[in-house]
């Protein structure tokens, strides 16, 4: 296995459990950093926005939705690179997000982990050389 440590993403869920299967997936290949909601995951942003390289995010949270915290963080910053991880499928505002470029994937529960891990490797990829 191949280890990208440098490569860091940020997993925003509102579900605990959610958070656990991400990071047990992913964190002996990327530094994955989680969030429980999206006002935690902007101050993570913040904090980590240099470092991060791509951020998922469950679209069903409480308070603010999924694509609603990507437009606020992507306005901030816009190098990073966003998706959403739905278990309900691929609805209208989702087709829009992909449409004008506010994501770059859509992903559905339960998530198959290979093709996160190519996508993460993608943008990482993206994002070197650009």
């Amino acid at each position: 296995m191949v280890d990208h440590k440098n490569i860091t993403v940020l997993y925003v869920d509102d579900e605990k459990d959610n958070l656990f299967v991400f990071k047990a997936n992913f964190n002996r290949k990327f530094e994955v950093i989680t969030s429980i909601s999206a006002m935690e995951a902007l101050d993570e942003l913040e904090e980590h926005h240099n470092q991060i390289i791509v951020v998922i995010s469950d679209m069903r949270m409480p308070v603010m939705n999924g694509l609603e915290f990507i437009k606020i963080a992507k306005a901030r910053y816009s190098k990073i690179f966003y998706c959403i991880l739905t278990g309900y499928g691929y609805d209208d505002d989702i087709q829009q997000a992909l449409s004008d470029n506010l994501i770059l994937k859509c992903f559905t529960k339960p998530f198959d982990a290979r093709e996160i891990e190519d996508t993460i490797l993608l943008a990482a990829a993206s994002r070197l050389q650009g």
